[in-house]
């Protein structure tokens, strides 16, 4: 499947028991995420995707819910509790996968009021702050902002020239247009795919596609993650990725698979 089809899919069905989550653990390191911008970001890809959220309220049983529409500038987003319970408590905390690969974990203080003619639709204003574990086994570099960190690679007499927005010593993360990616899909093999992790390092690696998922972001619209782990990487690769991983700087020189 195309990225471009996969970005129509519709929102998932209904969440079923087996989508219930724990919430993250007391012994776990997640990072806080504070700004306005990422948590609407976040709670906008959860509305588009109808992932569902797992919450906890008291003792009662965890309930399922999906988000129906976030509105960032207000900010609110409103929670659609259709086949479930209301909260029994004023506080509940909330939980959901996201990305793919991190979970994330916020609390709300709510009457859990529901809206005119909509018995089954609650709007609540954006959490303060979200908690999000990241559950990839290698460390991950976010990209920032300014620099120049790309992919560029050629496939079927197409060239490609995307963004990273992350890397670690297990793969790279990409960001296209639905456009811009056409023709890539989940198991694609990309060959002799330049890298360049801003101004100190540029390798060549062969990467395989292993998710794609559409999101929209305020400024650029829709979007699709490209997440590709690296294939068959040679020793040198290992060891150049590694020390920049670890110094955050390195001599610029070409690493070839």
């Amino acid at each position: 499947m195309n990225v471009s089809d996969a970005v129509a899919i519709a929102r998932k069905g209904p969440p079923k028991p087996s989508d219930q989550l724990s919430r993250i653990p007391g012994n776990a390191a997640p990072h806080q995420m504070s700004d306005p911008f990422d948590i609407g970001e976040a709670l906008t890809a959860l509305s588009l995707s109808g992932d569902p959220v797992t919450v906890y309220s008291g003792i009662q049983d965890p309930i399922l819910v999906r988000i129906e529409s976030v509105d960032p500038e207000l900010p609110h987003f409103v929670l659609d509790f259709t086949g479930s319970d209301m909260p029994v408590t004023h506080h509940a905390t909330f939980v959901s996968a996201i990305g793919g690969n991190a979970k994330l974990q916020f609390e709300l203080e709510s009457d859990w009021q529901t809206l005119p003619g909509q018995p089954h639709l609650v709007q609540a204003s954006f959490p303060e702050h979200c908690l999000v574990l990241n559950r990839r086994s290698a460390r991950r570099v976010e990209t920032p902002v300014g620099a120049n960190y790309s992919a560029s690679f050629g496939l079927s007499g197409r060239q490609y020239e995307l963004p990273l927005y992350d890397f670690s010593q297990g793969g790279v993360g990409m960001r296209a247009s639905p456009e811009q990616c056409f023709g890539l899909h989940v198991g694609k093999k990309l060959i002799g795919v330049r890298l360049e992790l801003g101004p100190a390092l540029v390798v060549t690696a062969d990467l395989e596609v292993r998710l794609m998922r559409p999101f929209r972001t305020f400024l650029l619209g829709e979007q699709v993650q490209i997440g590709c782990s690296f294939v068959n990487i040679s020793m040198q690769f290992q060891q150049s990725l590694e020390r920049f991983l670890t110094n955050g700087r390195t001599e610029r020189r070409a690493a070839t698979v």
